[in-house]
């Protein structure tokens, strides 16, 4: 198995018995500025700071590459839900400077078999920056 990468212990791999990758990864950043208004002048701004950076992706879950989507799709929501901070990992590159949480998720829901089982699906995570205080 050559593992790509992981979020906490959802982990993003490629072997000959199953598949589990990202596409459409990006990364955001963006700093704040306070804007003063003067009287007949131009307005000052002022650097305040930078907000959380955002990360979002897509992973392919498919029953057909050996994955089960939806104990893939719970164990997602479970993190959501508890607003639980995770590393992430790609290669061997830890990203951001602590951890991050799963801000939201959607999940397109592709194939279903002939009992109504979902085989397949598309999540898109989106994470929001989660610093140490």
């Amino acid at each position: 198995m050559a593992q790509i990468g992981c979020l906490g212990d959802i982990v993003f791999f490629v072997s000959s018995r199953a598949v589990k990758t990202i596409n459409n990864f990006q990364w955001s950043g963006s700093a704040r500025y306070g804007k003063h208004q003067r009287h007949l002048a131009k307005t000052l701004t002022e650097f305040e700071g930078t907000d959380a950076d955002t990360i979002s992706f897509d992973v392919m879950l498919s029953a057909y590459l050996g994955v089960n989507p939806v104990s893939e799709i719970t164990k997602i929501q479970k993190y959501e839900s508890k607003g639980q901070s995770l590393a992430l990992v790609i290669g061997d590159k830890r990203y951001g400077k602590y951890r991050w949480t799963i801000e939201s998720h959607k999940v397109k829901a592709e194939h279903y078999d002939g009992e109504g089982n979902l085989t397949s699906a598309t999540v898109s995570i989106n994470l929001l920056e989660y610093l140490r205080s």
